[in-house]
């Protein structure tokens, strides 16, 4: 798989000039922040917020019942969210007023024994939003004065961001169109992907820059090594997503585990994207850069 994507990805790169390389990735990127924007406007979040981030109730209980019977039983509350989850049912509510949240939980307790319940204030939710919103910065932050220390170059200093900011908004908008919400394990994926862009980035820019040879031989090179590391990668995260979402085909008596299957599926994605973003995005700022006149004999040699 590796060697087949190596060999079609550099000879798309041989064949296509710096302006079409860079078409596809800016116009997907474009078409992302378009997604995220619509959904801020009409919403108020880029994304889906999960409980974490914009408060509510979990409630655990163990029974017979499935999922839709709780869903009809308590269809009169804001229930977002009824999931299987081994022997006990886990249902996800949204913010209530104190009445109607002790209305719930008197319902429930008298319902059902080994109750267990979550809550989550709107303030706190808040507060990790803002949290969240801060690791990222720092983040981003961090990786730019890394990278520019590295090369000490702007235009591929910033390239190697571009293709890290371009990851997370592809991940983000394919989270909103999936309807996956933003929790504190899908926050870690995004995080993840910035470690992921930059080790992939920093190995092409690093070739390009400082080994010997032409621009295309140091590409294919770094083609070589980059992309066997990413779909090695990119395989283990299938594994994990199947074993994760459909665990019933192996073991009748397992349960999805949403977590993992969220956080494998948006570094699923974000990897995906990647793979776009260094061998063309990136590529194409490399390429245009190393062979202004007043670079090509400090660059192809």
């Amino acid at each position: 798989m590796a060697t087949g994507l190596t060999e079609f990805l550099d000879s798309f790169v041989k064949s296509h000039d710096n302006r079409q390389l860079l078409a596809i990735p800016l116009a997907i990127l474009a078409l992302s922040l378009a997604v995220l924007l619509v959904s801020f406007a009409s919403s108020g979040s880029p994304v889906i917020l999960g409980m974490e981030f914009q408060g509510g109730t979990q409630i655990s209980v163990e029974t017979t019942d499935s999922p839709s019977v709780l869903e009809e039983l308590y269809s009169t509350y804001p229930l977002m969210d009824a999931r299987q989850a081994g022997s006990r049912v886990i249902m996800q509510f949204g913010v209530m007023g104190n009445e109607e949240q002790r209305q719930l939980e008197d319902d429930v307790m008298g319902r059902y024994s080994n109750v267990e319940i979550k809550q989550i204030g709107p303030v706190y939710g808040k507060d990790l939003q803002v949290q969240a919103l801060r690791a990222l910065f720092i983040s981003f932050l961090g990786m730019a004065l890394v990278v520019f220390l590295i090369f000490r170059s702007p235009i591929p200093s910033f390239a190697v961001v571009l293709s890290a900011f371009s990851d997370i908004v592809i991940a983000a908008a394919f989270m909103r169109i999936a309807g996956i919400e933003l929790s504190l394990g899908t926050v870690a994926a995004l995080l993840m992907l910035i470690g992921y862009s930059v080790d992939s980035d920093i190995l092409l820019t690093n070739r390009v820059l400082k080994r010997r040879g032409t621009v295309e031989e140091k590409v294919s090179r770094a083609m070589q090594t980059g992309i066997t590391m990413t779909t090695t990668t990119l395989a283990a995260l299938v594994v994990m997503y199947v074993v994760s979402t459909f665990p019933y085909l192996i073991i009748p008596s397992f349960t999805q585990i949403t977590l993992l299957s969220q956080i494998s599926i948006v570094l699923i994605i974000g990897l995906a994207a990647d793979l776009m973003n260094t061998w063309l995005l990136n590529t194409g700022i490399l390429r245009w850069f190393v062979l202004k006149p007043e670079f090509r004999g400090r660059y192809n040699r």
